[in-house]
C-alpha cells in the first residue's frame, strides 16, 4: 500500500510539475479536486470503460483486420478509460478553473440509459431502423434543448451511418427491418 502511494504520488508530480517548478508541497494543493463535474464525468467514463472491456473479453477478440465479437467493444471500453483517466486528472490540476457540481442529473441520465435498454429490446425483432429511431427520440426526451427537427435529423443521420458502418462495410449480421416486414 505504502508503494502504491509513492507510485501515485510520483505520477502525479510529473503530470503537474511545470518546467522550473519543482516545490513538492504543492503536491497537496494538487490532490485537491478543483472542477467536481469534469471528475464526476472522468469517474463515470472510468466506469462504463472498464465495464464494457470486462464484459467483452468473455469473447472471441480476433485480430484488427479480422475481428471477432469481443475486439470492437473491448478496445472502446479501454478507449473509454483512458479518456476518463485524462478528464480525471485534469480536473485536479492546480491551474484548472474551479467548478462545483450542484446536483447529479439524475432524470436525463434514466431516460438516456432507458433509451438504450430499449433499443436492446427491440433490435432482434423491430430491426435496427426502428430500433434506432426509437433511441434517438427517447434519448432526445432527456434534453431541455429538445426540438422535433434536430431529432429528425439525427435519426436520419444516425440511420444512414449504421446501415453504411455496420451493415454494409462490417457486414455484422443485424436485422435491418422487422421480421414482420422482411420475413
Amino acid at each position: 500500500m505504502r508503494h502504491a502511494k509513492a507510485v501515485l504520488h510520483a505520477a502525479l508530480a510529473c503530470f503537474f510539475f511545470k518546467s522550473g517548478e519543482d516545490d513538492y508541497a504543492s503536491l497537496g494543493n494538487a490532490m485537491k479536486i478543483v472542477r467536481q463535474k469534469d471528475f464526476s464525468s472522468g469517474l463515470l467514463y472510468i466506469i462504463l470503460g472498464v465495464a464494457f472491456a470486462v464484459a467483452s473479453y468473455g469473447y472471441r477478440m480476433g485480430t484488427a483486420s479480422r475481428m471477432g465479437p469481443g475486439y470492437f467493444p473491448f478496445w472502446l471500453g479501454v478507449l473509454m478509460a483512458v479518456i476518463g483517466i485524462v478528464v480525471a486528472l485534469g480536473a485536479i490540476r492546480l491551474d484548472a478553473e474551479p467548478q462545483k457540481m450542484e446536483h447529479w442529473a439524475l432524470r436525463p441520465l434514466f431516460i438516456i440509459l432507458a433509451s438504450v435498454l430499449v433499443f436492446g429490446l427491440l433490435l432482434g425483432t423491430f430491426g435496427l431502423v426502428l430500433s434506432t429511431i426509437a433511441l434517438i427520440i427517447g434519448s432526445s426526451l432527456a434534453s431541455h434543448e429538445f426540438t422535433w427537427r434536430a431529432t429528425l435529423i439525427n435519426t436520419v443521420v444516425l440511420i444512414v451511418f449504421s446501415l453504411v458502418v455496420f451493415v454494409y462495410a462490417l457486414n455484422l449480421q443485424f436485422p435491418v427491418w422487422p421480421t414482420f416486414i422482411a420475413g
